[in-house]
């Protein structure tokens, strides 16, 4: 009998679901071939994926619950596949993705970047694609981000839409993010959404200066019970914050930010100018 490698489910988030993958299969008394010919992949890439030598991608992580009947619940492996690839290693951001999903308000700020909310899927492409060419992803991971962003986004489109309340600071506009072509149609995106009812967009000017209290992305979403959770993010870490000690300092200076802030109209007509820069 081959040695089974042990696995070690604390090592990583794709060690867990490798793991938790073993155990699946061995539930059912299945060999990896037999759980193979079920999803439609080779025995080599069960062996892959479950000792964490391969991640898991999307299509697999559908198949996975096609086959074991965990399409739609929270045990689901494309859950833990969404996790993985959305965040797992920043603590906070999976959850804070559920919440997201069934706030009644949301707010943002960004730096430097159109937030992920009102990307074109040309513009995350090509976010994505420079991932690819540093090599922290691969092509079918870059792709599979786009298209959990897209559904992301759907996941917004419902009976009683959120309130989205938007500042960007200027460099979110200004940075060129693609060819122009790209960058002009995601000025667009931008346009068309503060056109929407339930929707504001600011631009912070960078003539604000100091008086921008954040410096990195601010995430703050107030629940159908109306408390309020923050998220923020440097780098390498992320938060999700429900303490209101914590996330009213945040709430506050977010009302004094849109204070700063243009008004809708006059941030509408500065996009409007950057557009006609990238034509």
């Amino acid at each position: 009998m081959a040695n089974v490698k042990a696995l070690n489910p604390e090592a990583s988030p794709e060690a867990a679901f490798g793991a938790r993958l073993r155990s699946a299969r061995e539930a059912h008394e299945w060999k990896q071939d037999e759980l193979a010919e079920r999803v439609g992949y080779s025995g080599r890439h069960i062996s892959a994926v479950e000792t964490g030598r391969k991640p898991p991608t999307l299509r697999f992580s559908r198949a996975l619950d096609a086959c074991l009947g965990l399409a739609g619940t929270a045990e689901s492996f494309e859950r833990a596949w969404a996790e993985i690839r959305n965040g797992s290693l920043l603590e906070g951001f999976p959850e804070y993705l559920g919440k997201e999903a069934r706030a009644a308000e949301i707010r943002l700020f960004e730096v430097g970047v159109i937030p992920g909310l009102l990307q074109t899927p040309e513009y995350a492409r090509v976010i994505e694609d420079g991932n690819v060419r540093r090599g922290t992803l691969s092509p079918e991971q870059a792709r599979e981000r786009v298209e959990f962003l897209v559904q992301r986004q759907a996941s917004l489109v419902r009976r009683v839409a959120p309130m989205v309340i938007v500042v960007l600071d200027e460099s979110c506009i200004r940075r060129p993010i693609g060819k122009p072509a790209v960058m002009d149609a995601q000025l667009a995106r931008l346009v068309e959404f503060a056109d929407q009812p339930n929707t504001t967009l600011q631009v912070a000017p960078y003539a604000i200066g100091e008086r921008r209290p954040f410096n990195r992305l601010v995430n703050l979403l107030t629940l159908s019970d109306r408390s309020v959770v923050s998220y923020v993010e440097s780098e390498t870490h992320g938060r999700l914050d429900r303490e209101l000690t914590s996330v009213l300092p945040l709430v506050r200076a977010y009302h004094q930010l849109q204070t700063e802030a243009l008004s809708q109209a006059d941030s509408v007509a500065m996009i409007q100018q950057v557009r006609k820069g990238t034509s």
